[in-house]
């Protein structure tokens, strides 16, 4: 059992009972038996901008002038989780427009001319992350491009991506019905989020000749 470690899950779909939806809160009820808490929020409900020129839109106090929510869901709910399950519709065989302008936003607060950026930049770094993913094809590689940019994304922030789990559906809710039973699979990262064994060996790591326990 986790000690309620805190886990954000953030949904960048636009439909609230979609498939993406489904699988955020099989995530959620997993993370919740572990013991974690855990919120799900739904980016497009604090982002409504995209990314500007910093240096022609920062106000004077160093602040980002772009009037909406997303300095609340960043440093109220995504600095302090200690892990986040990034769950994402495929459009265009890439992230949802919403999750996509929810990274690039967050270059407002750790770029060196926010004031706070030091402290921004550690806030965003080593956390537990996981990936849900719906698309309407099964092919594997229709989720090929987001898995790898998810892994930069973990690497660039010394942070663990821990687990990827895909769905397919289109119709709302569909996803439940996909025979490799994705909802298990995205219960399962949850529970497992904090504790699932991660390696990223490199060729100088110490290490043992076993993966696994006897």
């Amino acid at each position: 059992m986790t000690s309620s470690r805190r886990l954000l899950v953030l949904v960048g779909s636009p439909r609230r009972n979609g498939n993406s939806a489904t699988l955020a809160d099989g995530v959620r009820q997993g993370a919740e038996a572990a013991g974690s808490t855990v919120a799900v929020r739904f980016i497009d409900d604090y982002v409504s901008s995209l990314l500007r020129d910093c240096r022609t839109c920062r106000r004077p106090d160093g602040e980002c002038a772009i009037e909406d929510r997303f300095r609340e869901l960043l440093f109220d709910e995504f600095i302090p989780a200690e892990g986040v399950v990034f769950a994402s519709p495929v459009y265009w065989y890439g992230l949802s427009a919403q999750t996509k302008v929810f990274l690039d936003r967050m270059f407002c607060y750790y770029a060196a001319s926010y004031p706070g950026s030091a402290q921004a930049i550690a806030g965003m770094a080593r956390k537990r992350l996981g990936l849900v993913l719906v698309s309407e094809e099964t092919y594997p590689g229709a989720s090929l491009g987001i898995e790898h940019q998810m892994q930069e994304y973990a690497r660039y922030t010394h942070s663990e991506l821990v687990g990827v789990v895909r769905g397919t559906g289109n119709a709302r809710g569909e996803v439940r019905r996909d025979e490799r039973s994705p909802l298990a699979d995205a219960e399962q990262l949850g529970r497992e989020l904090f504790e699932r064994k991660y390696s990223d060996y490199r060729i100088d790591t110490p290490r043992s000749g076993k993966v696994w326990p006897a």
